[in-house]
């Protein structure tokens, strides 16, 4: 069910972002839609439809994003909270079996005379 979710999630976006990368460097490639006038054009109808400055859409867009991201991913981690927090918990337990300085032994392991 989450691999279709984050599939759901990833695609428009990849999409969205990847024509407006396109479109706003005006790298065509032969298609109108990926044109600089077409992006121009889109945000320009868009800030007359919401009534705003059609420069700042981008970055709201960008910020809006940015959260659904962290609710996904935080949606995500809650689903596998039990499998995290082992991990996390091994880790840890890893970290402080460790010796603080390696042994006198350690540290010269040179058999020379």
């Amino acid at each position: 069910m989450m691999r279709y979710l984050l599939l759901l999630w990833a695609l428009p976006l990849g999409l969205f972002w990847g024509w407006y990368g396109l479109s706003y460097h005006d790298l065509s490639l032969g298609f109108h839609f990926l044109s600089r006038d077409m992006n121009d054009m889109f945000f320009g109808l868009y800030g007359n439809i919401l009534g705003i400055d059609p420069a700042i859409i981008p970055g709201m867009a960008a910020r809006a994003c940015v959260l659904d991201t962290f609710i996904l991913f935080g949606i995500l981690a809650f689903r596998r909270r039990r499998a995290l927090w082992a991990w996390f918990q091994e880790k840890r337990a890893a970290y402080r079996a460790a010796p603080a300085s390696p042994s006198p032994a350690a540290r010269n392991l040179s058999s020379a005379p």
